[in-house]
């Protein structure tokens, strides 16, 4: 049958047309889930030498993607979290302990300003005002520690059973068989599914409570429900961190089926990390020696932390990278990733690792620098380090390579011209920061000052580059 010549130019306009719109929607924007566990240090992982613990899901993870051996984390929780949403060292940006000051500019609202779905699950301690959650850049949550004290009246810890949480501005009394590792990790499934199905990109903080303290029973230990006692103390009894190692493993294996099933894993960057140093009643054995955690303490057991990385098609399989990372890069990485670009005029710190991600050289790290006030103490620990030798503020100056318990500092005198040209190197980095504590937050680019007020960090030469 012959068709009319206008039919046909008309039909091969509609069909050019057609090919025109699925090129010029070009690839979808990738998913990402940062999951990052609670006290969790390098030594306690399999795929990192560690023996004391199982963790094949994460171990599936290393070997379906690739493990940084040089990732350094702050020594505690709040400073860590500050650190990696926002991309910046907590010497410019850090207020106290529990808080995230909601002037900032987080990664999680740039994700929500680039169309993406944003979601936190687990722990939140970032700030006591029910609006802080949204305020930051997550619009749908499930977390502890929010509204909530670490305890209720009675003592009993309330993030593993009976636990309470914050769901959307809704405060949720579970029951005396619920565990929140558990309520948080449906919760987590839920926002993949949802948004898979919804075909809406998506930008996870899977902010796990465990393994930290109280080391109490997990649903799979015998004493469960019968013994609850371990929740009514602040550390709990450390022989139940292992089972909590186990129990935070599965939950992590759940996130990877569910990629699976919802046929998404290849359009997901998945990272798994921990956001310090294991808790110091925990001894786990590693690489033929005896570590005992070190969170708090500015050594490697207190910042030295796992991180794993899987997306199929991007990261070769089982590759390891050696690249110096800190907490600060997570933000330029994952917003790369998704071809987001940091706004010119925020000033991070951080250094994206995407180029290393999929195996080229990128830009490494010379030097990682950490400014950390312990709430317990006036006065900040601060130091910088390479891979094989840390400066501290004080003078003091390791080979942290081989003196991991930092206690023999080395005089200047006995330097050989490596370590004198490092050591030069770090102080030029140390001094770079030493003026940028800030005397009131700055308020973000187009948007009103924050509780700080607006006005910025001291004047001061920029740190040197990192290349």
């Amino acid at each position: 049958m012959n068709l009319k010549p206008a039919f046909v130019l008309l039909l091969t306009a509609f069909l050019l047309w057609g090919c025109a719109q699925r090129e010029s929607s070009g690839p979808k924007p990738p998913n990402v889930i940062l999951i990052l566990a609670d006290d969790l240090g390098y030594e306690t992982m399999p795929s990192y030498g560690g023996t004391s613990y199982q963790t094949p899901h994460i171990d599936r993870l290393a070997s379906e993607g690739i493990r940084f051996e040089h990732c350094y984390a702050q020594p505690q929780c709040t400073p860590s979290r500050v650190k990696l949403l926002t991309g910046i060292s907590n010497i410019r940006n850090y207020v106290r302990f529990g808080l995230l000051d909601t002037s900032q500019v987080t990664v999680a609202q740039l994700f929500r300003d680039a169309g993406y779905a944003t979601g936190i699950g687990g722990k939140w301690q970032l700030g006591t005002n029910p609006g802080n959650v949204r305020q930051l850049g997550f619009d749908d949550y499930l977390v502890w520690q929010l509204t909530e004290g670490r305890a209720d009246s009675t003592g009993r810890d309330t993030r593993y059973s009976r636990p309470v949480l914050d769901h959307n501005g809704q405060v949720i009394l579970y029951d005396r068989t619920e565990y929140g590792p558990d309520a948080i990790n449906r919760f987590s499934l839920d926002f993949i599914e949802k948004n898979s199905r919804n075909d809406r990109p998506f930008f996870y903080l899977y902010s796990m409570v465990l393994v930290h303290c109280p080391f109490s029973p997990t649903p799979d230990s015998p004493e469960w429900i019968d013994d609850d006692t371990t929740v009514m103390d602040y550390k709990g009894q450390a022989p139940y961190f292992e089972d909590m190692v186990a129990y935070m493993d599965r939950m992590v294996g759940n996130i990877y089926d569910k990629l699976e099933e919802e046929g998404i894993a290849e359009n997901t960057l998945l990272i798994f990390t921990g956001d310090n140093g294991t808790d110091t009643p925990i001894v786990s054995r590693f690489r033929g020696k005896d570590v005992a955690g070190g969170k708090l303490l500015s050594t490697d057991a207190g910042t030295r932390v796992p991180l794993i990385a899987r997306w199929p098609g991007v990261i070769e399989e089982g590759s390891e990278c050696n690249d110096l990372t800190d907490f600060s890069d997570f933000m330029p990485t994952v917003l790369e990733a998704a071809g987001i670009s940091v706004p010119d005029s925020l000033d991070i710190d951080g250094i994206s690792f995407l180029p290393q991600l999929k195996g080229l050289e990128g830009t490494p790290r010379k030097w990682v620098y950490s400014w950390y006030m312990n709430p317990m103490k006036r006065e900040a620990r601060v130091f910088a380090r390479t891979h094989r030798y840390k400066l501290f503020d004080t003078g003091e100056f390791y080979e942290s390579s081989v003196d991991v318990l930092e206690e023999h500092p080395l005089s200047s005198e006995s330097l050989d011209q490596e370590a004198a040209d490092t050591k030069a190197m770090l102080e030029e980095v140390l001094s770079g920061y030493e003026k940028r504590r800030f005397d009131a937050l700055p308020a973000p680019p187009d948007m009103p000052a924050g509780p700080s007020g607006p006005s910025g960090p001291n004047a001061n030469p920029n740190p040197p580059n990192q290349p």
